[in-house]
């Protein structure tokens, strides 16, 4: 995906988080509300599309977190 293609998605949060082995990933946060985009706050891991599928038909799926007691 090119950078202007990440322009229907602004805005756009991506974190650092910390998972329970100790290990840390850069990943999107989504399903937040402003006030979940702090330092500390608890995520959960979802499977979700990244983009459109190819001429091949395959839908890519990723990673991303989204805030606890969130929608």
């Amino acid at each position: 995906m090119t950078g202007a293609e990440f322009k229907k998605f602004a805005p756009y949060p991506v974190a650092i988080v910390k998972l329970e082995n100790g290990e840390k990933l850069t990943a999107p946060i989504v399903d937040y509300e402003k006030d979940d985009l702090r330092i500390g706050k608890k995520v959960q891991s979802v499977l979700r599309k990244t983009r459109d599928s190819g001429e091949d038909g395959v839908i890519p799926y990723g990673l991303k977190f989204r805030p606890l007691n969130s929608v």
